[in-house]
């Protein structure tokens, strides 16, 4: 694969982690995924409109809502991001009445890209941690 398409993957996923996860902007997600997204985890609803209603959730229900990203990393079709999710639940979410705690997981999301958009998502994060930050688990 050319260095240019990994860049421009790069990019497509630097340009999308700013716009939703910086200023929480959900109404451009058409730019940059599929309709028909597929979400490998299990949480999220499936296509563009399960991600979205997702993600509106969660920066409701965490005002200070706050993602950092470490790293991004391209190879093939697949890019990868490695960041930190923080911020303090303050409305209920996950079926988690609000705890008015915060909490900072590291994360790990895996997406695939398909004719310059994202199609498909994996990831890796640290659900336990999230439980235990929120009083959840013990």
């Amino acid at each position: 694969m050319a260095q240019d398409t990994l860049q421009e993957n790069k990019q497509l996923l630097a340009n999308f982690g700013a716009e939703v996860f910086g200023k929480k902007e959900l109404s451009n997600l058409h730019s940059y995924m599929h309709e028909g997204y597929i979400q490998h985890n299990p949480l999220v609803p499936q296509g563009l409109v399960g991600f979205k209603q997702f993600f509106a959730d969660w920066f409701n229900a965490v005002p200070d809502w706050n993602y950092s990203l470490t790293k991004i990393v391209a190879e093939g079709d697949t890019v990868w991001a490695y960041g930190t999710y923080s911020g303090t639940q303050q409305g209920d979410w996950l079926g988690i009445p609000a705890t008015n705690k915060s909490y900072s997981i590291a994360a790990v999301d895996i997406f695939r890209i398909q004719d310059g958009k994202f199609a498909e998502h994996w990831d890796v994060i640290d659900v336990y941690g999230l439980f235990k930050q929120l009083g959840v688990i013990k």
